[in-house]
């Protein structure tokens, strides 16, 4: 079954928050993803706020949505390399680590990559997104 961030954790040896979680959501029915270190919780307010919507627009995408726009089944999503582009929102958070760990397309398997360099290859936002 689907393993947890901190399974991933246990399993490669390093700390929780260091695991990158590769979240779907859909806002207004529009794909959105949302990268999260593996000890926080993303926060649907924050996300709201940041995009200017209200928070019953959000929702985490069912597992059908989740395949159709990446590729992947979830627990195994990486940061890259979808069937579709999508904004990308990252947890400022995760800026804790030089370097992170990513799901590579499945629960078992994870990549380790730079921080600024995940920033840079998923063109995606860094923002204030995790639960205080």
């Amino acid at each position: 079954g689907t393993r947890t961030a901190a399974d991933a954790a246990a399993a490669i040896g390093v700390p929780l928050g260091s695991i990158v979680k590769s979240l779907v959501f859909t806002v207004d029915g529009a794909p959105l993803l949302v990268l999260v270190a593996g000890d926080r919780r993303a926060d649907q307010g924050k996300l709201a706020r940041l995009l200017g919507v209200s928070k019953n627009k959000i929702r985490f995408a069912d597992a059908e949505t989740v395949r159709e726009v990446t590729g992947f089944a979830i627990g195994g999503v990486p940061p890259v390399g979808h069937k579709r582009d999508m904004p990308t929102l990252i947890d400022e958070s995760l800026g804790r680590f030089e370097v992170v760990h990513a799901a590579a397309g499945t629960p078992r398997a994870n990549f380790p990559i730079r921080f600024s360099q995940l920033v840079e290859v998923t063109g995606g936002q860094l923002a204030d997104i995790a639960e205080d």
